[in-house]
């Protein structure tokens, strides 16, 4: 396997070629390059079935460099320091990406997963997803959500509620569809904190807009439009009040 490597930063290019080297004999570093122009003829020229790719470059941002591309035939580990909002998008939209300085473990962990993926037409699906939800001003709009048949590309506005079962989620949507997945609800109240979901009970999450109403009676719940009664724990009724509220004056 060919893999490329674009980075400003010599100390990220020699700890990827040293590691790479040392634990993965089969991925051969066939070029380098420091910014967008140098590495768009790079791929161009090479071809790599796998870029590691920084976000932030001399000339500008490497989803630019990726937008010249009509198609995209790699995969891409994205290379990345604190910035909030892209990894929230790459979590979004299920993409891989590493944090400098680069550790190991995480890279191993990357490109194991690369190694399966290659040329996977998830791919295309995957960088979709970001380049949408990537753009800084805008909200993020879709998520990616993953079976053990296939990836489900929703609208976040069309989720109504995300359920616990043990260590997966169900997530319920205004079509009908139900989609099972297997990560936490934990892990789903922290990617969707952002787009104003609710944690209104150990098992549920639900999207403020599709409350219909709350019920004070036995010990308090909400019926959404769906018609779904969700239980609201004593601790989360303050939670549902304000979401309430700000609906009622927006």
């Amino acid at each position: 396997m060919n893999a490329v490597i674009i980075d400003d930063e010599i100390a990220v290019i020699n700890a990827l070629t040293h590691y790479l080297g040392e634990g993965f004999p089969e991925i051969a570093i066939i070029g380098n390059a420091q910014d967008l122009k140098h590495g768009y003829e790079l791929i161009k020229t090479h071809q790599p079935d796998l870029v590691f790719l920084d976000i932030q470059l001399p000339d500008g941002n490497s989803f630019e460099l990726l937008k010249r591309f009509s198609s995209i035939s790699f995969k891409i580990i994205f290379i990345t320091g604190h910035e909030e909002f892209a990894i929230k998008a790459f979590k979004y939209s299920a993409i891989d990406y590493l944090l400098k300085p680069i550790d190991y473990t995480e890279l191993k962990v990357a490109l194991n997963k690369a190694l399966q993926e290659i040329h996977s037409k998830e791919e295309h699906t995957k960088l979709n997803t970001l380049l949408e939800n990537i753009e800084p001003e805008k909200k993020l709009k879709r998520i990616i959500l993953k079976t053990s048949e296939c990836l489900h590309v929703v609208k976040i506005s069309d989720i109504i509620r995300c359920e616990a079962d043990n260590n997966y989620t169900f997530f319920f949507l205004v079509n009908g569809q139900r989609i099972l997945v297997s990560r936490t609800i934990k892990e789903f109240t922290a990617l969707l904190k952002e787009t104003n979901f609710i944690r209104v009970h150990q098992s549920h999450l639900i999207n403020p807009e599709y409350i219909d109403k709350y019920v004070k009676t036995d010990g308090g719940y909400l019926l959404l439009k769906d018609q779904s009664e969700i239980p609201v724990s004593l601790r989360n009724k303050d939670l549902v009040i304000k979401a309430l509220n700000t609906i009622l004056y927006e």
